[in-house]
C-alpha cells in the first residue's frame, strides 16, 4: 500500500518493480548487483484516480507514460537497491500529488489604454530609427 494523501492510496496490485544493473560508476558492484529499479504504476486502470487526474498525470509524466497507460519510473542513483526503491516510490507520490492539483483557469484581460499607447509609441520610435538607416542623398 502506497499512501498519496489521506483519501488516496495505491494498492499493491497497481505497482510492479523490476530490477536491473545500474549504469555509471560503482566498480565491481555494478557488474554483480542489480540495484536499478523500474517502478511501473498502472495509472490508467487505477480506480482511485479520477479521469481529470489521469489526464493531468499523463501530461506530467511525458515520455514515462506508456502506450498501455502505465507510468514507468527508473531510479538508479544509489548503490543500494532498497534506497532506489524508496526513491522511485517518492518520485511517483510526488508526480501524483502534482497531478491532483487542478490548475487555475486563466481569466482573459484587456491591455490597459496606457500600455497600448506606450507600445505604439515604442513602435513609432523604432520605425523612425530604422527609417534613418537608408542611403544618404548627395543633396
Amino acid at each position: 500500500m502506497l499512501w498519496i494523501t489521506d483519501t488516496i492510496t495505491i494498492a499493491d496490485w497497481e505497482l510492479s518493480e523490476s530490477f536491473s544493473r545500474a549504469s555509471g560508476p560503482g566498480g565491481q558492484n555494478v557488474n554483480k548487483v542489480s540495484t536499478a529499479v523500474d517502478l511501473r504504476f498502472e495509472a490508467e486502470r487505477s480506480p482511485h484516480l479520477t479521469d481529470a487526474v489521469k489526464a493531468r498525470l499523463k501530461r506530467l509524466a511525458g515520455r514515462r507514460w506508456t502506450d498501455s497507460g502505465a507510468i514507468v519510473i527508473r531510479a538508479e542513483e544509489s548503490r543500494s537497491q532498497a534506497q532506489n526503491r524508496e526513491l522511485a516510490r517518492e518520485r511517483l507520490v510526488e508526480l501524483i500529488r502534482k497531478a491532483l492539483v487542478a490548475p487555475k483557469r486563466r481569466i482573459a484581460t484587456k491591455p490597459t489604454l496606457g500600455s497600448q499607447r506606450r507600445r505604439l509609441q515604442a513602435k513609432a520610435e523604432r520605425s523612425a530609427v530604422k527609417a534613418l538607416r537608408g542611403k544618404v542623398d548627395d543633396d
